[in-house]
């Protein structure tokens, strides 16, 4: 992995994963607002709401300032802030002292996006596989978030969130460090033509992929666990090990998205990827008993190979506006799952849960639809001049 022994590159991988972290703490800390604050359910989930609309909306903006001029001071400043929202977030009393705390976090992770995905092509000279392990450091953060966050909290109380701002610091002094006189100009970027306006027909339709995708993780990991549960008949544990297998196939496939695109090009990596995921997904409603868990691992597999791949189709189709398009791609991800959530969740308790994981089918299968429209774009060039992220 050629593009990984760069150390700048590293930085960038363990500070996705360190921003991301912030995004996953949020729902971590929802039961502790419950039992703690005694916040009702609808309550708790407006401050998460907050946080997901906020960063969502703000990614745009933040990625049309970086495409007028490089910002990559924003990297680190947008992971401080991500990292001192959730900080302070248990620091005060009020309700609205902890919306606006949290809000302020995902106002954080808005900012560091854009700028950061930006870095990272240009770190990785347009390599598929480099841009995949950058996308893995985010699933990774967001998935240890409740790992890092539940002992500490649960041992400390809500001010124990005081202690979580700490990674985000560190990590921000190091990138400071590592970003030093680089990005601060276009040179060394993707290299531009004058004009052009970019193919926004097919940035429509992979958004479009991109609103599938984002309902099917966050619906199925929000209600994976008491799905498995009820299956095998297990308690805590078994709901958990479903997690654990669908984040950890997730990075396989994250991973392998990355690969398999450099080898046979990424539009045509995505469509079988969709394809599969239907039929993973139904495994999932139907499978009895343990045999749910290989499906699991299929969900986790098939619907993480497009992630990093979106990134950098919305990129190439929009050469012009790359910190627009990777805005625009990472906060749908972002928001539209959470958003769509609850609908899953009176869906299941209007019928049933596993019919309503069933109803995700529909999704992977209309993304593959519109992924048959969607052409392979020329990967950007990239000057040759520009060494300074390759040392």
């Amino acid at each position: 992995m050629g593009m990984i022994r760069s150390w700048r590159v590293s930085v960038l991988v363990a500070g996705h994963a360190v921003n991301d972290l912030y995004q996953g703490a949020v729902p971590a800390l929802v039961p502790f607002w419950i039992t703690q604050r005694h916040y009702g359910y609808v309550a708790a989930a407006g401050i998460a709401l907050a946080a997901a609309v906020l960063s969502s909306l703000a990614q745009p903006v933040f990625g049309w300032l970086t495409d007028r001029r490089p910002l990559p001071a924003l990297v680190p400043a947008g992971m401080t802030l991500a990292g001192l929202g959730i900080a302070c977030s248990g620091l005060g009393e009020s309700y609205a002292w902890t919306w606006t705390a949290v809000a302020l976090s995902g106002l954080g992770v808005a900012a560091y996006h854009p700028e950061s995905a930006r870095l990272a092509r240009l770190a990785t000279r347009g390599s598929h596989t480099g841009m995949s392990w950058y996308s893995l450091g985010g699933t990774v953060g967001f998935a240890l978030a409740p790992l890092a966050v539940t002992p500490v909290v649960d041992r400390a109380g809500l001010p124990g969130t005081a202690w979580l701002g700490i990674p985000a610091v560190l990590c921000a002094l190091v990138t400071v460090a590592c970003l030093r006189g680089v990005g601060a100009a276009p040179a060394g970027g993707p290299t531009r033509s004058p004009g052009g306006t970019g193919d926004w027909g097919s940035f429509l339709r992979l958004s479009g992929l991109v609103i599938c995708r984002s309902v099917v993780v966050f619906g199925l990991s929000t209600f994976l666990a008491v799905h498995v549960q009820q299956r095998v008949h297990g308690g805590p544990v078994a709901g958990a090990v479903a997690l654990v297998v669908l984040f950890g196939a997730g990075a396989i496939g994250t991973l392998l998205g990355g690969r398999l695109a450099d080898r046979y090009g990424r539009v045509r990596v995505v469509r079988p990827a969709y394809a599969a995921t239907v039929v993973a997904l139904a495994g999932v409603a139907c499978a009895p008993g343990p045999a749910v868990y290989p499906f699991v691992a299929a969900v986790g597999i098939c619907a993480y190979v497009p992630f990093s791949l979106h990134v950098t189709l919305g990129q190439d189709y929009l050469p012009h506006r790359v910190g627009t398009a990777s805005g625009l791609t990472l906060g749908l991800a972002v928001s539209v799952g959470g958003l769509t959530a609850p609908v899953l969740g009176a869906m299941a308790q209007a019928w049933s849960l596993p019919t309503a994981l069933a109803t995700l089918t529909v999704l992977p299968a209309l993304a593959w639809a519109l992924s048959r429209r969607l052409p392979e774009p020329r990967p950007m060039a990239f000057a040759t001049t520009s060494k300074e992220l390759q040392r």
